[in-house]
């Protein structure tokens, strides 16, 4: 029996402390709430569970004993100089008395109630959340099992050694234009002596996220860092005998690498769910209804694993972001034996943000091409502003925002952001106006706080000015 120490929290390879061995002779190891998974998801519910019913058992099951804040991952390679820098810590945990149990589930019986684990052990429950988060899409390309070839897992220990491999490579494929190719792009183009390319299938990067305008900001951004971008570009084949070589697209043209990098997204983790027979939505994740329920009122699914329904159209969506995850987490937490929270908000707004050499990019919402896809009727007001006042304080940028209004009822429904660091709370304001069903009319007449050094001019606030774009275009 061997053991590890996230701080002060001691955590046995196939047992929490104070677990029983279960029989050949002996109990399973009783918690009254059961959560798999130690993600942020799992994290944030079980200590919001241990805030609303302080008097439970709580115990998480996580199946890596290194897990790595998601986020983080592409900064491994260059912005953290230490790597561990990234460890997803159990303070939190240690803090709030909620026991540990490195260990991989494998099959639920709901009947009992109980949980059967790789090592053996069965765990019992009253309250089961699934917190099972995603799995790397691998693509159905000739060659992406060759050595080289890394798609990106959430464990510590994993990530470490890729990122020694890759620092070694001459020329790195990147596969997938949205956040995460993007991010690890800039990233690994920092890095002395490593040619990168990226290649999407799409026209532009970011695609699904953004509009054309604000595509290329961050397109013009990473050629500027050496990045070589091919888009339109899809893989057919990755070359090599045992370790990759190169890469072979569509068009016949070959491309000579000796690292991929698989950044093109992922999928539900929902195998186990269905192996217990709860039932999946339309969008492949477990289905929950608006407290994180599944079919079953005792087992509750969130994060990357639970189904989402787009805040608009009630669709279910593919949106998988750890803001989302630890929101539902905090809903499916209070909510596990009453309902204590009412959740306002339905729906998953979809809300991103990335930083890329400076730029910071921002999306809530709909974007202009979306919204027409859909078939709203819509008016998008645009504006430039320099964020702060004057301009020609040190460190000022010019923040570009685009705001999505329906056309009859002036309800914002999406909005984008392009600027320096305060981009990032911009679109934080805007977030709260979708969620919240803001009028044109009110974002005109916004009451905000401003500062010379902190924020633009209360003359020139890009949210309200291009609030009142959109509104001369009514």
């Amino acid at each position: 029996m061997w053991f590890t120490v996230f701080g002060n929290v001691r955590i046995h390879g196939c047992k929490a402390v104070g677990l029983h061995k279960r029989k050949r002779g002996y109990m399973a190891k009783k918690a009254d709430v059961l959560i798999i998974g130690g993600g942020p998801a799992g994290l944030v519910c079980a200590i919001t569970a241990k805030r609303y019913y302080p008097d439970k058992n709580i115990l998480v099951m996580k199946n890596v004993v290194n897990g790595c804040i998601p986020c983080g991952i592409p900064y491994m390679f260059w912005s953290l100089k230490n790597p561990d820098d990234n460890k997803l810590g159990l303070d939190g945990l240690r803090k709030n008395g909620i026991e540990v149990a490195v260990d991989e589930a494998i099959k639920i019986d709901r009947d009992a109630k109980k949980v059967i684990a790789k090592s053996g052990e069965e765990y019992s429950y009253e309250k089961l959340v699934l917190a099972l988060g995603s799995v790397p899409i691998k693509p159905s390309i000739t060659g992406v099992d060759k050595e080289g070839v890394y798609p990106i897992h959430k464990d510590m220990d994993y990530l470490k050694r890729i990122i020694s491999e890759l620092k070694k490579a001459g020329n790195i494929l990147v596969l997938g234009g949205g956040f995460i190719g993007v991010e690890f792009a800039d990233e690994i183009s920092k890095i002395e002596g490593i040619n990168v390319y990226l290649a999407e299938v799409l026209p532009h990067l970011l695609a699904n996220s953004f509009d054309n305008e604000f595509s290329s900001l961050v397109e013009e951004k990473l050629k500027s860092r050496g990045v070589t971008l091919l888009t339109n570009a899809r893989v057919i084949e990755l070359l090599g005998k045992q370790k990759i070589e190169g890469a072979r697209f569509e068009n016949g043209k070959n491309l000579k690498v000796d690292g991929v990098i698989l950044g093109i997204g992922a999928h539900p983790n929902t195998s186990l769910a269905t192996g217990a027979g709860l039932d999946l939505g339309r969008g492949r994740g477990i289905w929950v209804d608006e407290y994180m329920r599944t079919a079953d009122p005792d087992v509750f699914a969130v994060g990357d694993a639970a189904g989402k329904r787009d805040f608009y159209t009630r669709r279910d969506t593919p949106v998988m972001l750890a803001s989302t995850a630890t929101a539902e987490a905090r809903i499916a937490g209070a909510n596990l034996y009453k309902l204590k929270v009412v959740r306002e908000n339905k729906g998953t707004i979809a809300i991103y943000s990335t930083y890329v050499d400076g730029l910071v990019l921002g999306s809530a919402g709909l974007t202009e091409t979306n919204a027409r896809k859909e078939g709203f009727e819509i008016v998008a007001g645009n504006t430039e502003a320099v964020d702060k006042h004057p301009g020609s304080i040190p460190g000022a940028n010019k923040t570009k925002v685009k705001l999505i209004f329906s056309k009859q009822s002036g309800i914002i429904m999406g909005g984008q952001v392009a600027g320096g660091i305060s981009a990032g709370e911009v679109i934080n304001i805007i977030g709260m106006a979708i969620q919240q069903r803001v009028s044109m009319t009110e974002l005109e007449t916004l009451q905000m706080a401003t500062h010379p050094h902190l924020t633009s001019a209360p003359t020139m606030y890009p949210v309200v000015l291009a609030a009142q774009n959109a509104s001369d275009k009514m």
